[in-house]
Protein backbone atom coordinates (compact mmCIF):
# COMPACT_ATOMS: atom_id res chain seq x y z
CA UNK A 1 0.00 0.00 0.00
CA UNK A 2 1.28 3.44 -0.85
CA UNK A 3 2.01 5.59 2.17
CA UNK A 4 -0.22 8.68 2.01
CA UNK A 5 2.29 11.35 2.90
CA UNK A 6 1.03 14.84 2.19
CA UNK A 7 4.09 15.69 0.08
CA UNK A 8 3.21 12.87 -2.33
CA UNK A 9 -0.05 14.41 -3.45
CA UNK A 10 1.05 17.20 -5.75
CA UNK A 11 -0.67 16.04 -8.93
CA UNK A 12 1.38 18.27 -11.19
CA UNK A 13 4.43 16.21 -10.25
CA UNK A 14 3.21 12.86 -9.00
CA UNK A 15 5.47 9.87 -9.44
CA UNK A 16 5.45 6.20 -8.63
CA UNK A 17 8.22 3.70 -9.07
CA UNK A 18 6.93 0.34 -10.23
CA UNK A 19 8.99 -2.81 -10.03
CA UNK A 20 7.96 -6.44 -9.84
CA UNK A 21 4.36 -5.85 -8.83
CA UNK A 22 5.06 -3.25 -6.14
CA UNK A 23 4.52 0.49 -6.15
CA UNK A 24 6.76 2.84 -4.20
CA UNK A 25 6.04 6.51 -3.48
CA UNK A 26 8.90 8.57 -4.87
CA UNK A 27 11.02 11.35 -3.46
CA UNK A 28 11.78 14.40 -5.56
CA UNK A 29 15.53 13.91 -5.82
CA UNK A 30 15.98 14.41 -9.58
CA UNK A 31 14.02 15.58 -12.62
CA UNK A 32 12.84 13.31 -15.39
CA UNK A 33 12.31 14.32 -18.99
CA UNK A 34 8.68 14.87 -18.05
CA UNK A 35 9.61 17.47 -15.45
CA UNK A 36 8.29 15.19 -12.71
CA UNK A 37 10.25 14.03 -9.66
CA UNK A 38 12.01 10.71 -9.95
CA UNK A 39 13.97 8.38 -7.73
CA UNK A 40 16.01 5.25 -7.52
CA UNK A 41 14.26 2.25 -6.04
CA UNK A 42 15.23 -1.40 -5.68
CA UNK A 43 15.75 -1.49 -9.45
CA UNK A 44 15.44 1.75 -11.42
CA UNK A 45 15.13 0.08 -14.82
CA UNK A 46 11.41 0.85 -15.11
CA UNK A 47 9.52 3.82 -13.79
CA UNK A 48 5.86 4.75 -14.07
CA UNK A 49 5.03 8.43 -13.62
CA UNK A 50 1.74 10.29 -13.31
CA UNK A 51 2.00 13.81 -14.71
CA UNK A 52 -0.75 16.44 -14.85
CA UNK A 53 0.06 18.79 -17.68
CA UNK A 54 0.46 19.30 -21.42
CA UNK A 55 1.57 16.13 -23.22
CA UNK A 56 2.84 18.16 -26.18
CA UNK A 57 5.58 19.70 -24.01
CA UNK A 58 7.17 16.45 -22.87
CA UNK A 59 10.72 15.69 -24.01
CA UNK A 60 10.32 11.94 -24.39
CA UNK A 61 10.93 9.47 -27.21
CA UNK A 62 7.23 9.17 -28.04
CA UNK A 63 3.85 10.50 -27.05
CA UNK A 64 0.55 8.76 -27.68
CA UNK A 65 -2.27 10.60 -29.44
CA UNK A 66 -5.86 9.73 -28.62
CA UNK A 67 -6.88 10.00 -32.27
CA UNK A 68 -10.03 9.44 -34.30
CA UNK A 69 -10.37 6.91 -37.09
CA UNK A 70 -9.41 9.37 -39.81
CA UNK A 71 -6.12 10.40 -38.13
CA UNK A 72 -6.76 13.88 -39.51
CA UNK A 73 -6.98 15.67 -36.18
CA UNK A 74 -9.92 16.63 -34.02
CA UNK A 75 -10.64 18.07 -30.59
CA UNK A 76 -8.99 17.59 -27.22
CA UNK A 77 -5.57 15.95 -27.10
CA UNK A 78 -5.78 15.03 -30.78
CA UNK A 79 -6.24 18.62 -31.91
CA UNK A 80 -3.59 19.92 -29.52
CA UNK A 81 -1.02 17.45 -30.86
CA UNK A 82 -1.77 18.28 -34.48
CA UNK A 83 -1.53 22.02 -33.83
CA UNK A 84 1.76 21.70 -31.95
CA UNK A 85 3.32 19.29 -34.48
CA UNK A 86 2.48 21.47 -37.47
CA UNK A 87 0.95 20.72 -40.89
CA UNK A 88 3.61 18.13 -41.73
CA UNK A 89 1.92 15.73 -39.32
CA UNK A 90 -1.37 15.87 -41.20
CA UNK A 91 0.46 15.27 -44.48
CA UNK A 92 1.99 12.06 -43.11
CA UNK A 93 -1.28 10.95 -41.53
CA UNK A 94 -3.00 11.28 -44.91
CA UNK A 95 -0.75 8.51 -46.22
CA UNK A 96 -1.72 6.02 -43.49
CA UNK A 97 -5.27 5.19 -44.55
CA UNK A 98 -6.81 5.90 -41.17
CA UNK A 99 -6.73 3.63 -38.12
CA UNK A 100 -9.23 1.11 -36.79
CA UNK A 101 -10.53 1.37 -33.24
CA UNK A 102 -8.24 -0.51 -30.88
CA UNK A 103 -5.23 -0.30 -33.19
CA UNK A 104 -2.31 2.14 -33.48
CA UNK A 105 -0.02 3.71 -36.06
CA UNK A 106 3.22 5.66 -35.68
CA UNK A 107 4.46 8.87 -37.30
CA UNK A 108 7.27 11.32 -36.87
CA UNK A 109 6.65 14.14 -34.37
CA UNK A 110 7.84 17.09 -36.49
CA UNK A 111 7.72 20.29 -34.39
CA UNK A 112 7.12 18.52 -31.09
CA UNK A 113 10.02 17.92 -28.67
CA UNK A 114 9.50 14.14 -28.86
CA UNK A 115 10.67 11.89 -31.72
CA UNK A 116 7.52 9.92 -32.53
CA UNK A 117 3.76 10.12 -32.18
CA UNK A 118 1.83 6.88 -31.75
CA UNK A 119 -1.78 7.40 -32.82
CA UNK A 120 -4.39 5.09 -31.33
CA UNK A 121 -8.17 5.14 -31.59
CA UNK A 122 -10.00 4.39 -28.38
CA UNK A 123 -13.56 3.08 -28.12
CA UNK A 124 -16.64 5.20 -27.47
CA UNK A 125 -18.28 4.12 -24.21
CA UNK A 126 -21.67 2.56 -24.95
CA UNK A 127 -22.48 1.14 -21.53
CA UNK A 128 -19.70 -1.43 -21.30
CA UNK A 129 -21.39 -4.25 -23.21
CA UNK A 130 -19.97 -3.50 -26.68
CA UNK A 131 -16.42 -4.74 -26.14
CA UNK A 132 -15.17 -1.36 -24.94
CA UNK A 133 -12.76 -2.78 -22.35
CA UNK A 134 -11.23 -5.17 -24.87
CA UNK A 135 -10.79 -2.40 -27.43
CA UNK A 136 -9.15 -0.07 -24.90
CA UNK A 137 -6.84 -2.89 -23.82
CA UNK A 138 -5.94 -3.39 -27.47
CA UNK A 139 -5.08 0.32 -27.80
CA UNK A 140 -2.45 0.07 -25.08
CA UNK A 141 -1.15 -3.25 -26.37
CA UNK A 142 -0.63 -1.84 -29.85
CA UNK A 143 1.04 1.30 -28.47
CA UNK A 144 3.53 -0.69 -26.44
CA UNK A 145 4.17 -3.05 -29.36
CA UNK A 146 5.07 -0.07 -31.55
CA UNK A 147 7.24 1.29 -28.76
CA UNK A 148 9.16 -1.98 -28.66
CA UNK A 149 9.49 -2.22 -32.43
CA UNK A 150 10.87 1.33 -32.64
CA UNK A 151 13.24 1.03 -29.64
CA UNK A 152 11.38 3.70 -27.72
CA UNK A 153 12.62 4.09 -24.16
CA UNK A 154 10.36 6.81 -22.76
CA UNK A 155 6.69 7.11 -23.67
CA UNK A 156 3.88 9.41 -22.52
CA UNK A 157 0.24 8.40 -22.80
CA UNK A 158 -3.00 10.30 -22.22
CA UNK A 159 -6.07 8.82 -20.55
CA UNK A 160 -7.40 7.30 -23.78
CA UNK A 161 -11.18 7.43 -24.33
CA UNK A 162 -11.94 9.14 -20.98
CA UNK A 163 -12.79 12.54 -22.51
CA UNK A 164 -15.66 13.03 -24.95
CA UNK A 165 -15.71 9.26 -25.61
CA UNK A 166 -17.01 8.83 -22.05
CA UNK A 167 -15.04 5.78 -20.85
CA UNK A 168 -15.22 5.69 -17.01
CA UNK A 169 -11.95 6.99 -15.61
CA UNK A 170 -11.52 4.32 -12.93
CA UNK A 171 -11.98 1.39 -15.29
CA UNK A 172 -9.80 3.03 -17.94
CA UNK A 173 -7.07 3.58 -15.35
CA UNK A 174 -7.13 -0.08 -14.31
CA UNK A 175 -6.75 -1.15 -17.94
CA UNK A 176 -3.93 1.29 -18.68
CA UNK A 177 -1.98 0.36 -15.56
CA UNK A 178 -2.40 -3.39 -16.21
CA UNK A 179 -0.98 -2.98 -19.70
CA UNK A 180 1.84 -0.75 -18.44
CA UNK A 181 2.83 -3.44 -15.96
CA UNK A 182 2.88 -6.05 -18.71
CA UNK A 183 4.98 -3.73 -20.87
CA UNK A 184 7.35 -3.15 -17.97
CA UNK A 185 7.95 -6.88 -17.77
CA UNK A 186 8.22 -7.61 -21.49
CA UNK A 187 9.56 -4.50 -23.26
CA UNK A 188 13.14 -4.33 -22.09
CA UNK A 189 13.79 -1.13 -24.03
CA UNK A 190 11.27 0.84 -21.95
CA UNK A 191 12.68 2.84 -19.04
CA UNK A 192 9.77 5.16 -18.28
CA UNK A 193 6.03 5.20 -18.89
CA UNK A 194 4.38 8.56 -18.21
CA UNK A 195 0.61 8.75 -17.77
CA UNK A 196 -0.31 12.35 -18.62
CA UNK A 197 -3.58 13.65 -17.22
CA UNK A 198 -5.67 16.68 -18.08
CA UNK A 199 -7.37 16.88 -14.69
CA UNK A 200 -7.02 15.84 -11.06
CA UNK A 201 -9.75 13.19 -11.33
CA UNK A 202 -7.78 11.24 -13.94
CA UNK A 203 -4.64 11.49 -11.80
CA UNK A 204 -6.50 10.14 -8.79
CA UNK A 205 -7.92 7.22 -10.79
CA UNK A 206 -4.44 6.31 -12.04
CA UNK A 207 -2.94 6.60 -8.58
CA UNK A 208 -5.57 4.28 -7.18
CA UNK A 209 -4.95 1.78 -9.97
CA UNK A 210 -1.21 1.87 -9.39
CA UNK A 211 -1.64 1.46 -5.65
CA UNK A 212 -3.77 -1.67 -6.06
CA UNK A 213 -2.16 -5.10 -6.12
CA UNK A 214 -1.69 -6.53 -9.64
Amino acid sequence: MVSKKKSCYNYRNRSFFYQWGKVYPLKANRKTAAGAPSCSGPNAAMQITIHQGDITKLKVDAIVNAANNSLMGGGGVDGAIHRAAGPELLQECLTLGGCATGEAKITMAYRLPCRFIIHTVGPIWRGGQQGEAELLTSCYQHCFELAGANKIQTIALPAISTGVYGFPKEEAARISVAQARLAAASKKNLTEIIFTCFNKESCQALEQALSAKP
